[in-house]
């Protein structure tokens, strides 16, 4: 995919790794829609906000409506939080399988019909692959986004459907994680480029996602 001219929306992008998606694919040459629930937290030079919140139908709806020279859609939202399966408690479960899958499922459907030619990115994660278990619940969300990843790829066979694995980054969601456990936001974004130009429909990030993998085909 030329991402010169390309017409981007990210989700979740006011901070972490989604504001190092859309600053990124600015500066590859690309138009830029920055998602958040609070659009004016969307900050980053060229990056056009856009009240998103991926939980909120008709606000994913009304995106889809308006914004209809998307031709990229990368679906970073996600949050997280740590629980056993025996201590999770079942409405903080609930609210991250609204954002991490369906959030992701919702603005998918919404966007499918304009990417044909195009590309759609879900991030996912080491955990899709490997559950934790103190971030059990969020290692559930993920395995449930790779999966459905798998089926879109199927289902949209005009459309170039990446995902993206990587263990902890250094992002909010991984502040409590030693730095030298971490990747920056920037390894992860590169490699997703790198792979949206050369049509792969795989980002393995670093190596904790390459050796978890690996494992599995063992």
């Amino acid at each position: 995919m030329e991402l010169h001219g390309a017409v981007a929306l990210v989700t979740g992008a006011n901070r972490g790794l989604g504001k190092a998606y859309a600053e990124a694919l600015v500066a590859a040459g690309a138009k830029v829609y920055g998602g958040a629930r609070d659009p004016q937290t969307v900050t980053s030079e060229g990056v056009i906000p856009v009240q998103l919140d991926v939980t909120d139908a008709a606000q994913v709806a009304a995106a889809a409506a308006e914004l209809t020279d998307v031709t990229l859609v990368v679906n970073n939202a996600g949050i997280g939080s740590l629980a056993t399966p025996l201590t999770a408690d079942l409405d903080e479960a609930r609210r991250l399988m609204e954002v991490n899958y369906i959030g992701l499922l919702r603005v998918s459907q919404a966007f499918a019909p304009q990417l044909a030619g195009g590309a759609l990115v879900n991030v996912l994660s080491v955990a899709s692959f490997r559950p934790l278990l103190s971030l059990s619940v969020y290692s559930a969300t993920k395995a449930a986004a790779w999966s459905i990843t798998t089926a879109l790829r199927e289902e949209l066979a005009d459309t170039l459907v990446v995902g993206v694995h990587a263990g902890f980054i250094d992002t909010d969601l991984a502040a409590a994680v030693p730095a030298e456990d971490k990747i920056p936001p920037s390894q992860v974004v590169d490699a997703t480029l790198e792979a949206l130009r050369t049509g792969e429909t795989e980002v393995l990030a670093d190596d904790v996602s390459r050796l978890a993998k690996a494992a599995l085909v063992a």
